[in-house]
């Protein structure tokens, strides 16, 4: 029987990894190494030296050294390293001068500071209701969504559909985006360099629509947005504040977890529901009409 796994399983197995939370390697207890006895070293027999009847070599006179070579100047530092930050710069001023999610598409249609866009197939920005009072934020596209060009309508967007209708929702009362606009390939994490181009556009997604109430949805828009490197597990269910300097209020902010997740390990729907009951209460709260 083949039991080895192949790369997009490994690949797979460490994504439900992450998702679960289980972000680090860490023991019930910890061990003190320095109180473990140390091994002996192994003993080994040694072997009867020998006298050798061949003439020892003579040592060769040393040569003269020859004189230092003169220090070159320090290179100067190369353009690649500034790049980066140049590319957040431009990210920052293209969110920026978005008025309305039409326009922040345009702008994300310029935008060439992401490499993902030149292995995907289509941009994945948004869908829903831009006036809507709650906002999903997702992690990255899938190969469905990659083709469609929309997010979360695969199957991990399907269960988020029955999510929603769960507690009185759809998509025309709810604005979906994600961390991520393009796809990885092979449906890999997205690097901490991806995840930055595509941070202004995020944070410029929930500034324009302005809603009562963020979700987060998996480990990797928790982290982003909430700037933390808790695990999922850890996040979800508990309520936290997201601002930016062009907010005029913080946002009641829930990490919950990602439907992909939820289909590899249905049985922490039970924990699932928890959030979305205390999700449209918050909502209720804060709008006073229910949505």
């Amino acid at each position: 029987m083949n039991t080895q796994m192949t790369r997009e399983e490994m690949i797979e197995a460490l994504r439900w990894q992450i998702e679960a939370g289980a972000d680090e390697a860490i023991l019930d207890a910890p061990i003190d190494r320095f109180a473990e006895a140390p091994q002996a070293a192994p003993q080994t027999t040694p072997k009867p030296q020998t006298q050798s009847t061949a003439p020892k070599p003579q040592p060769r006179p040393a040569a003269a050294k020859a004189p230092p070579p003169p220090k070159a100047s320090a290179p100067a530092p190369a353009t690649p390293a500034a790049a980066p930050a140049q590319r957040n710069a431009g990210a920052h001023e293209l969110a920026a001068g978005a008025k309305t999610i039409e326009e922040l598409r345009a702008a994300l249609q310029a935008f060439d500071g992401c490499a993902l866009k030149a292995t995907a197939t289509n941009l994945v920005f948004c869908d829903g209701n831009p006036q809507a009072r709650i906002v999903f934020v997702g992690e990255a596209p899938g190969a469905e969504e990659d083709r469609q060009g929309m997010p979360f309508v695969g199957p991990a967007g399907k269960l988020l559909d029955r999510m929603l209708d769960a507690i009185g929702l759809d998509r025309s009362q709810a604005l979906i985006t994600n961390t991520i606009f393009w796809r990885p390939p092979g449906n890999r994490n997205p690097s901490p360099d991806e995840v930055a181009a595509c941070l202004p556009f995020v944070e410029r997604v929930i500034e324009i629509v302005d809603p009562a109430v963020l979700v987060l949805v998996g480990g990797i828009a928790s982290k982003t947005l909430l700037a933390t490197n808790d695990g999922i597990m850890k996040l979800r269910g508990k309520w936290a504040a997201f601002e930016t300097p062009r907010m005029s209020r913080p946002v009641p902010t829930m990490p919950i977890f990602h439907p992909a997740f939820l289909l590899r390990s249905p049985g922490q729907k039970r924990l699932a529901w928890r959030d979305l009951i205390e999700i449209r209460q918050r909502l209720d709260a804060e709008t006073g009409t229910g949505a």
